[in-house]
């Protein structure tokens, strides 16, 4: 599947489960990163709006660039009345914003579906000199919880293609070529999303290597995350542990 197009039918499920981002790392980005300098930020790859939404709360500018109309449009509804809120048409590889645009780049769960070699040089002629790139993601832990590795196996047996998707495939070597020789730096912060059955499964259907209804594996793998979170529930939740990860440089 086209990844500019894999969340299309996922929209109303990603904006309601997906796990937002912590405080902390917000307080981070604005002052260890210095986005409280950028005249105005590129969110690239914005999806729904949900990391456009912290930046605008913190009163930065931003420019949403998201290839997917969807997922645009679900960010336009919820933050179009912003005064410091755009959405664009556009992708990483080809954003339609014009040289030195940006202050800084965000890219928040999304650098994984890009072209790397062409969305650096597209980085590189839209963003003023000296500028931020970060990229970050929600590393959602796979062990330390018997409900974590069941849900981890679940995904790697029912999954479409989740192992060739998952973005922790992307290693810290691949990350800091995108830098190229300016230094990279790394920082992670906790983060936790706690679910009942009925959350549970709207966050599983939220991804896009899970199997939409009437897939052959579906119904089968809705009775496996049944059957998981009656053996792991505490007090009819489960927990979902996060690191929020910060990879972060100039260009």
């Amino acid at each position: 599947m086209d990844s500019k197009q894999r969340f299309s039918e996922r929209v109303e499920a990603y904006i309601k489960y997906r796990p937002d981002y912590p405080q902390a790392a917000l307080d981070y980005l604005y002052g260890e990163v210095r986005l409280d300098q950028a005249d105005e930020i590129a969110d690239v790859g914005a999806g729904t709006g949900i990391f456009s939404k912290l930046l605008l709360e913190r009163g930065s500018r931003v420019a949403a660039v998201e290839p997917n109309a969807d997922m645009r449009a679900a960010a336009t509804q919820e933050l179009g009345g912003h005064p410091g809120f755009r959405a664009i048409e556009g992708s990483a590889e080809q954003t339609g914003l014009p040289e030195n645009a940006a202050g800084a780049i965000v890219c928040a769960q999304a650098f994984h579906w890009f072209d790397r070699a062409a969305a650096r040089a597209e980085f590189k002629r839209i963003l003023k000199p000296g500028g931020p790139v970060a990229l970050i993601w929600n590393n959602r832990l796979t062990h330390g919880s018997p409900f974590l590795e069941g849900y981890e196996d679940l995904l790697q047996t029912y999954g479409t293609d989740y192992a060739e998707v998952n973005h922790s495939r992307i290693s810290p070597d691949e990350l800091q070529r995108f830098f190229g020789d300016n230094p990279m730096t790394l920082s992670r912060f906790g983060n936790r999303q706690v679910f009942d059955f009925e959350g549970l499964s709207g966050r599983l259907n939220s991804s896009s290597y899970a199997p939409a209804p009437g897939h052959p594996r579906y119904e089968p793998m809705m009775e496996e995350l049944r059957r998981l979170f009656d053996r792991t529930e505490q007090d009819g939740q489960v927990f979902f542990e996060y690191e929020t990860e910060i990879y972060w440089g100039t260009l």
